[in-house]
């Protein structure tokens, strides 16, 4: 299981929401399985997302058309204020700790 974990700054909760929205084909398409969106406490100009991959390589790949094609584009991207920070995270078990 692998996460990408994208936050950054939004211009507005309805406008960002729209737009992210109208990318859950996409979403499912490169094998989202789960999503988590949500915002700091007193900060409703910010966003965190959370989308859970089988694997790190759908991860990044998704991560890859997001930096390339959505985020370079202003229509595909209203609500977007500032740069994402996104990384692709894979679970640790502390159990391995040795």
């Amino acid at each position: 299981m692998a996460t990408l974990h994208i936050e950054h700054p939004i211009t507005d909760l309805d406008t960002w929401l729209g737009a992210f929205n109208t990318f859950a084909d996409a979403r499912r398409n490169a094998g989202v399985r789960a999503q988590r969106v949500r915002q700091p406490v007193g900060d409703p100009c910010y966003i965190l997302i959370d989308l859970e991959f089988d694997d790190s390589e759908a991860a990044c790949g998704f991560k890859e058309f997001l930096e390339g094609v959505v985020w370079k584009s202003k229509d595909l991207s209203p609500g977007l204020d500032g740069v994402p920070t996104a990384r692709v995270l894979e679970d640790v078990d502390p159990s391995d700790l040795q």
